[in-house]
């Protein structure tokens, strides 16, 4: 009888099995990772906003913008800057979406009904909690971005408020 070349049956589990422990080591580090870049997209993004938040009061003379949308660009007309659209920052950031985070604006408080918004905040949460992110974050005029890293926080959604509301910390950054 002729000795066959190959492998046995128990070899190719062993294999099998050997590539499944590493799989079971890697994936939810990957899934960390990606968490990781999440949050780190959604704080640079917060302050990316106010940035331009601040951009856009001394800009056009009527304090902050009032929505999150105001300082994006208008689509129909790309390129023209207005007080409703002032191209500030990208398109994807102005829709509320971007990497696995939420943005939103609680409006900017006219505190002396003058027609200027002295204040305003911004809140950024995780889509789906522990899957694109963890942490919240928050901005507000004072452009310190402050994260809640337990994730349960959220800013006060009144005009005027500012980030107080839970275990927000400046991110040290």
């Amino acid at each position: 009888m002729k000795k066959q070349k190959g492998f046995s049956l128990i070899e190719l589990l062993i294999v099998v099995a050997i590539i499944l422990i590493i799989a079971a080591i890697a994936v939810p580090n990957l899934l960390r990772s990606r968490m990781a870049a999440n949050e780190s997209s959604a704080a640079a993004s917060e302050r990316t906003a106010a940035t331009s938040n601040v951009t856009y009061s001394t800009t056009y003379g009527i304090g902050y913008a009032q929505t999150f949308s105001f300082l994006g660009p208008d689509t129909g007309n790309p390129g023209i800057a207005t007080s409703d659209f002032a191209d500030l920052i990208d398109s994807t950031l102005a829709t509320g979406t971007k990497s696995g985070y939420d943005f939103t604006t609680y409006s900017a408080a006219d505190l002396n009904t003058d027609g200027i918004f002295e204040s305003f905040t911004l809140v950024a949460t995780p889509a789906q909690v522990d899957v694109t992110g963890k942490s919240n974050f928050c901005v507000d005029q004072s452009n310190v971005v402050l994260k809640d890293p337990s994730g349960v926080s959220t800013a006060a959604g009144t005009p005027g408020s500012t980030c107080v509301d839970g275990v927000f910390t400046p991110m040290g950054n």
